[in-house]
């Protein structure tokens, strides 16, 4: 079976913690860490959300979802693999240009807006058996056995967004 999603973290995360706990804008924090940041990788299309995120936007069964997976990258080196659900309701008033991002980071729009909310951060250490792990290590050339990942959900409105951040060993590199 594999392990929940967890609203604290365990001792064996020690490393990648500082990553994990901060609130702000991750985007932003890599930033002013790296001066050739980009977001690559952009994959998005309307389909269905997994159970788990479903019941974190109050998606029905069978709504589809807009689903963002894009990469955070310093220079060559990946850092960040992120996923996001966009619940076709939540993409109308101020939202309704977040469809169309393409290479522009999700985070620089959710943090810029002083009303948009965010929610409790979840935690999950992902492995081989975890769909965002296989998708977090289409750009590893060796994955390691497992990668911490965070979650949480973004309100303007009342209108939902998920935002998952798988963090890639690389990040470790960067000051945190």
């Amino acid at each position: 079976m594999q392990s929940l999603w967890q609203n604290r973290l365990s001792e064996s995360c020690a490393r990648y913690r500082p990553w994990l706990l901060d609130r702000g804008s991750l985007t932003r924090r890599i930033q002013v860490r790296c001066a050739a940041f980009s977001v690559r990788h952009v994959q998005q299309r309307h389909g269905m959300a997994m159970p788990s995120e479903r019941r974190m936007v109050a998606l029905k069964h069978h709504s589809r979802a807009l689903l963002r997976d894009v990469f955070l990258y310093c220079g060559e080196t990946p850092l960040v693999f992120a996923h996001s659900v966009l619940p076709a309701t939540s993409l109308h008033g101020t939202w309704q240009s977040l469809g169309r991002l393409g290479s522009k980071p999700l985070g620089a729009a959710l943090f810029s807006n002083p009303r948009v909310q965010r929610t409790a951060l979840h935690f999950k250490k992902l492995n081989r058996r975890d769909a965002l792990y296989q998708s977090a290590c289409t750009v590893l050339p060796n994955p390691p056995a497992s990668l911490w990942a965070r979650r949480s959900v973004f309100y303007l409105e009342g209108r939902p967004i998920l935002v998952t951040e798988v963090f890639l060993p690389e990040i470790l590199e960067l000051r945190s």
